[in-house]
């Protein structure tokens, strides 16, 4: 199949709709053939004085953004194929929460309850994890995907004198096996997980739930997702090296989505978005 003989994809966009307006009036879904980010073209808006609840859904993203600046590609080696081997989107919408540390941790549960609602019955650790802060890995310490928030404040809205912003929450997931080449760490994919998913049903079962978590977040932070984030902590009880060079022990995230690192100084509280943090490799 060449690229101009290829079909639409079905993506499932008034189903979604229908599901999340009830939660967000004014609520729209929108699917682009391409575009360089999902989370740029929603911040352009934002400025541009767009801010209504938006789900704005791409099939290639040609200047993705992942944290710390770091890129996210759309494999384009499957172009052609009619397959869309990543899913990729960004969530938009007005919100006032009484705190925003732990937001990215709270989007990380959301995504992989949806995709493996159900833990392992004999307490055997699940498949899909969580690495802080915003990591989505399978077993193995591959990664699956990666979410990426940001925020830009909006003034005169809110007569309580909050200032409310319209936060973007950036989801990227490995669909089919990537072919990219030169990667730093080995991925994995959601067919490996669960064979029956393609980028439009995966789209299905998160967007509903994580509206429905951006909501509950704003209400209550993110103390009502610790225990959940802990089921699927990868890096609990694991040696950790934080990019400053120090070592450590991480022992889970506090209440407001720290994470917690016993180090040679001692308990750690470790929130910077300029501290990544890796599994310890033996020396």
């Amino acid at each position: 199949m060449n690229a101009s003989s290829k079909q639409p994809t079905p993506w499932p966009a008034e189903a979604i709709w229908e599901a999340v307006t009830p939660l967000l009036p004014g609520f729209t879904v929108e699917i682009l053939p391409s575009v360089d980010s999902t989370n740029t073209e929603l911040m352009r808006r934002v400025r541009a004085g767009r801010i209504e609840p938006t789900l704005l859904v791409t099939e290639e993203q040609t200047a993705g953004r992942g944290r710390l600046g770091r890129s996210w590609h759309s494999d384009a080696l499957y172009q052609g194929t009619g397959a869309v081997p990543s899913l990729t989107f960004s969530l938009g919408l007005p919100l006032t929460p009484r705190q925003w540390n732990g937001l990215s941790l709270a989007v990380g549960v959301s995504v992989a309850e949806s995709l493996q609602p159900h833990l392992p019955a004999d307490g055997a650790s699940p498949r899909l994890l969580l690495k802080w802060p915003n990591d989505l890995w399978l077993e193995g310490d591959r990664k699956l995907g990666g979410i990426l928030v940001e925020t830009a404040t909006l003034t005169g809205m809110d007569p309580r004198g909050d200032a409310p912003r319209y936060v973007v929450v950036g989801v990227g997931l490995n669909v089919l096996p990537v072919l990219a080449q030169g990667l730093n760490a080995p991925s994995a994919c959601l067919r490996e997980l669960d064979g029956t998913l393609s980028a439009p049903r995966a789209l299905q079962r998160l967007a509903a739930p994580l509206v429905a978590t951006l909501l509950g977040f704003a209400e209550h932070g993110f103390a009502p997702f610790q225990a959940r984030f802990a089921q699927r902590d990868t890096l609990a009880g694991r040696s950790v090296t934080l990019s400053n060079g120090q070592h450590g022990t991480a022992h889970g995230v506090s209440e407001d989505g720290a994470l917690l690192v016993h180090t040679a100084q001692g308990m750690q509280e470790i929130t910077s978005t300029e501290v990544s943090v890796r599994p310890r490799t033996p020396d």
